[in-house]
């Protein structure tokens, strides 16, 4: 989803941000030896936000039960994702475990809006937080 949005070369990145089916879509570590942590930061690595947010959009797309093409049936191809407030609060740590927690703010007939929070699972401190909307109409962006 997020090679789309922001046009990630493959070059870059060559496996997926999502290095591994999650059993738990609202549980996550991001493992030690993931390609993102080198250059971010060398030394320190810790995890980028580009990848808690890919994992947030997972979760999302477990509880709507189908990919982010589905989200919207109204959409052209594959719906625009907006993001309307992100806040990244604390760093997490390369194999650190987090959860992540949902609130969906639409009706069930609207386009998907979902509020979230990222915690750490040891301590339970406020990572990440946040919210997503799925545009029915690319126009409306």
């Amino acid at each position: 989803m997020f090679r789309e949005l922001f046009r990630v070369s493959p070059a870059r990145y060559p496996v997926p941000l999502m290095t591994h089916a999650a059993p738990d879509p609202l549980r996550f570590a991001i493992p030690a030896d993931h390609p993102c942590l080198p250059g971010h930061f060398p030394g320190r690595p810790v995890v980028p936000g580009v990848v808690m947010l890919d994992r947030v959009f997972a979760a999302i797309e477990a509880a709507e039960a189908g990919p982010a093409a589905d989200l919207v049936a109204a959409a052209p191809p594959s719906p625009m994702l907006r993001l309307p407030q992100v806040k990244f609060v604390q760093p997490l740590l390369p194999a650190q475990a987090a959860r992540i927690e949902l609130e969906r703010l639409s009706s069930p007939d609207a386009a998907p809006r979902w509020r979230f929070r990222v915690l750490r699972e040891a301590d339970g401190a406020l990572l990440a937080t946040g919210e997503t909307q799925a545009l029915a109409d690319a126009a409306a962006a």
